[in-house]
């Protein structure tokens, strides 16, 4: 009793397309596949633009070492 049978789900379908028609059930397919697309679209464009915003080069301990250490052989 708890989920229903093919034969049910086979039943809404057929209610569904003589409500609705086959042609606008295939354009909100496809305005849904739209909006999906550019909803994916829209998250890769925030990932790049987080990822160009955080500085290339990573300031270390060991490289701010290795920059002293260059300035004073130049010095010497």
């Amino acid at each position: 009793m708890g989920s229903f049978s093919i034969w049910h789900w086979l039943v809404v379908l057929a209610i569904v397309v003589l409500v609705f028609g086959t042609k606008k059930l295939r354009n909100l397919g496809s305005d849904l596949g739209g909006a999906v697309r550019g909803f994916k679209e829209g998250m890769k464009g925030a990932e790049e633009e987080n990822i160009s915003s955080t500085p290339s080069r990573q300031v270390t301990s060991h490289s701010i070492k290795s920059e002293a250490e260059e300035k004073e052989q130049t010095k010497a």
